[in-house]
């Protein structure tokens, strides 16, 4: 059923990847030129020209969308017959690099790079952006790794002649991802080479998060050692996975990363290659990006071992949530180029858990070490559930 309502052209784009539709299994459309629509308040839609839907659709069909626009067609893409993708790739990009993205997608690289690219306002206070996207409306909450990152970044245009080399944070209550943070930093020192910083992070006036941060203008090597990269398979021989976010490849060695509580088990181990397409020349970017993904995996690297228990349970049956995030970063970090995270879990029991993971670059120089606390607990009958931070 070809659409005959108007195109709204405050909420509605071209999409600028290629897109791709499926019905029960069967290729049933491809556009470079579909029209990306999304409203406030109404389900996003990926509008294929009719010109470009490759089989005969029934009036009524309820895999349809009857709100397409005039000569669109736009496709169900919760309905269980239906998939909607889109090819993440630009032109002249090697096709190993090509991934498929679900529709709708949280957004673009560039949009986390808008979350994170924190606005100064006052004295050491800084503002973030907000993106209240389709892809997280069922929960609405900002993830403990995100705030981190945000201080990070904060931290380095508070200094921007020091890196940060060492950063732990604690997260104590929920932000919503409608409304902005803002992040205060309390100088406790500032020596000739070493700055101390307090981070604390409110949402409409509560405390979210706090923690503490050193950076360093650094020095040339007295002594140098690292722990050795592990022996593991490349970015283009791991798996690709579907994290919602388009220009950032997520790749898993051996597939590893199920939410699936019915999984083949495993060690406590998931090792992930990730890598952003284009990113600005700002090395506190590139670091907050490194932190932004500490707090994705650490929980599901918990769960692997155990049967009958995945990542899928998360928020439904089992309330997760990051606790506590440390990192340390060994160099400056080009998080354009492929990185390795290995995810650890060394303990989970009482409620909580504990891991210990590295980031590596390609050349197996290690980029960074940092350590997550967080909860796996059963949903409560008898109090409300606290669900602080986001997997």
């Amino acid at each position: 059923m070809v659409g005959d309502n108007r195109i709204d052209p405050e909420h509605s784009k071209v999409c600028p990847f290629e897109a791709r539709a499926w019905l029960d299994g069967e290729l049933v459309a491809v556009s470079t030129s579909a029209l990306q629509l999304e409203q406030p308040g109404s389900t996003p839609m990926l509008c294929f020209p009719a010109r470009d839907v490759r089989a005969a659709l029934a009036t009524g069909d309820d895999v349809l969308f009857p709100a397409a626009p005039k000569g669109y067609v736009a496709f169900d893409h919760s309905h269980a017959r239906v998939r909607v993708m889109i090819v993440d790739a630009v032109a002249g990009e090697p096709e190993r690099d090509h991934t498929l993205k679900r529709f709708p997608t949280w957004g673009d690289a560039a949009d986390l790079i808008d979350i994170l690219n924190v606005r100064p306002a006052a004295d050491r206070s800084y503002v973030s952006a907000t993106r209240d996207s389709a892809a997280n409306r069922h929960r609405g909450v900002v993830e403990g790794s995100q705030m981190l990152a945000q201080a990070i970044v904060a931290a380095g245009r508070h200094a921007p002649g020091r890196r940060v080399v060492s950063a732990s944070m604690v997260f104590m209550r929920a932000a919503n991802t409608s409304e902005p943070l803002r992040i205060q930093l309390d100088e406790l020192s500032a020596g000739r080479n070493f700055t101390t910083l307090a981070p604390r992070i409110h949402q409409s006036g509560k405390l979210c998060a706090s923690g503490i941060m050193l950076l360093d203008v650094t020095a040339p090597d007295v002594i140098r050692h690292a722990a050795v990269a592990p022996d593991t398979a490349g970015p283009y021989a791991s798996e690709p996975f579907d994290m919602s976010v388009t220009g950032r490849s997520v790749r898993f060695v051996d597939g590893a990363y199920t939410g699936d509580p019915n999984a083949p088990l495993g060690p406590p181990l998931l090792d992930a290659w990730v890598r952003f397409r284009e990113l600005p020349e700002d090395p506190h970017l590139h670091a907050g990006l490194l932190a932004q993904f500490t707090g994705h995996v650490s929980i599901a690297a918990a769960l692997r071992p155990h049967a009958g228990i995945g990542q899928h349970q998360a928020h439904r049956t089992l309330s997760t949530a990051i606790n506590a995030i440390s990192i340390s970063f060994h160099a400056n970090v080009r998080a354009d180029r492929w990185m390795l995270y290995r995810h650890h879990s060394t303990f989970a029991g009482d409620g909580m858990t504990h891991s210990e993971c590295r980031v590596y670059d390609l050349e197996g120089a290690l980029l960074a070490s940092f350590t997550v606390a967080a909860m796996v607990r059963r949903f409560s009958t008898d109090r409300p559930v606290d669900e602080r931070t986001s997997l």
